[in-house]
């Protein structure tokens, strides 16, 4: 049975459509841009750093400071001969029972007893500070004849830190489309914020992370921001310090804002880099930056939304780009729900367009670069085949379309009119 000529009509919207693309050529090709690649791969190169270092180096034996209580038992000076001395027995099972009346270290790092002046015990461990108490009634004064002296001396409570961490890496669940595109509107950040208690020699950073639900997840920044001082260094502190400061060690260069004020970084900000490249400039992190004092406030900032689009042949939608790794211009088609196979019946089979017998291989990206935005023109066979060097990376806000090219569109409108003849011929026949 012979087939049917294209129509004349369909011949002529093709010549119509052949007239309107043929005279220009879109964007700028890949090659021509100084645009990161998959072989770049800025992300993938980030590595955690070794998380030890948020934490500090315990003392092989413990020393005492203020905020410590003692338990002191100084017969016939604290207790009597014929009473027993009392016994204390934490809530905590792990810990053993002391024995002795309750005796804090003061703030400047003595202990008061009777009889005796002001022993300063800072920095001792217990049997140290017992044997200098025993030195005060025994040597110093002589109130117990040496021999007979009955001193204990146990650890009663240990000084602790309080600290707040606050918290943004918990997201509420952004708002979606349904069907098969995928919208998402935006994310809500629902902070939290925890009162942590550590004790002495695990007020560090990675205990109040412990303590607070962990390490930062993928929602967060990769970096976590103490804040020190008290209310006269908060007031005046320079709203934009906390943005612009770099570095957990406090530097002395001026900052220039955009607004044109000289800022000098606060040595009450810290900065602590949780993932750090092979070319990103080394930070030395000190013990003295990760350790926190009463009232120090950890701060662990969401990340914002960094989203592309995509369009064109492609269902339209709004994805996220992930944080710890690179994704790439097909990896973004792939993600939008089309096909990089560039085959018949991968993107746009769907019945977008003017048909879907030749697959679309123009990719656009529309990128805003220095200012201006740009459009950028790849070709999917080229990316898979002839020049995978071009496989630019997905940056925020990037708008990707996918469509046919002038030959590809040509072809399918005169394939199309080909089938839907052959399939009138079969009607009448």
């Amino acid at each position: 049975m012979p087939i049917a000529p294209p129509s004349r009509r369909g011949l002529a919207a093709a010549g119509l459509i052949l007239l309107a693309l043929g005279g220009c050529r879109l964007g700028i090709p890949a090659y021509c841009l100084n645009e990161p690649t998959i072989f770049d791969a800025p992300k993938s190169s980030l590595e955690p750093i070794n998380f030890i270092r948020l934490r500090q180096d315990p003392p092989p034996v413990y020393l005492l400071g203020p905020g410590d209580v003692l338990g002191i038992y100084i017969e016939r000076v604290l207790g009597e001969p014929e009473v027993p001395p009392p016994v204390h027995f934490p809530e905590d099972p792990t810990v053993p029972p002391v024995v002795g009346y309750p005796t804090p270290v003061r703030e400047d790092g003595t202990v008061s007893l009777p009889l005796v002046p002001p022993i300063r015990i800072e920095g001792l461990t217990v049997a140290q500070a017992e044997r200098l108490i025993r030195d005060a009634y025994t040597v110093d004064r002589q109130i117990l004849p040496p021999g007979e002296d009955r001193i204990l001396v146990t650890l009663m409570r240990r000084r602790t830190y309080q600290v707040l961490v606050i918290r943004e890496d918990t997201l509420t669940k952004p708002i979606r489309q349904t069907g098969e595109g995928e919208l998402m509107l935006g994310s809500g950040k629902r902070g939290e914020t925890y009162a942590v208690e550590l004790p002495a020699y695990e007020n560090d950073v990675l205990h109040a992370l412990a303590e607070s639900g962990g390490l930062p997840g993928v929602d967060a920044k990769n970096e976590v921001v103490i804040l020190r001082g008290g209310f006269a260094d908060a007031k005046n502190m320079n709203p934009f310090i906390v943005d612009f400061f770099e570095g957990p060690q406090p530097g002395t260069e001026p900052i220039q804002t955009p607004m044109g004020q000289i800022l000098t970084p606060n040595p009450n900000v810290t900065r602590i880099p949780l993932r750090r490249g092979p070319y990103t400039p080394p930070v030395e992190i000190k013990e003295n930056d990760i350790i926190l004092n009463n009232g120090d406030v950890v701060y662990i900032e969401s990340r914002e939304a960094e989203v592309f689009y995509t369009g064109g042949l492609i269902k339209g939608g709004q994805f996220p780009i992930p944080r710890d790794y690179d994704l790439d211009v097909l990896g973004a088609i792939a993600m939008g729900g089309g096909s990089i196979a560039s085959v018949p019946g991968g993107a746009g089979s769907r019945g977008v367009g003017v048909g879907f017998l030749l697959p679309p291989t123009r990719i656009l990206v529309i990128r805003t670069i220095s200012g201006q935005q740009t459009t950028i023109r790849l070709n999917l066979k080229n990316l898979l085949e002839r020049r995978p060097e071009d496989r630019i990376l997905v940056q925020p806000n990037d708008v990707i379309l996918l469509k046919y090219t002038t030959f590809e569109m040509l072809m399918n409108v005169i394939l199309s009119q080909v089938q839907f003849n052959y399939f009138l011929n079969s009607f009448q026949d």
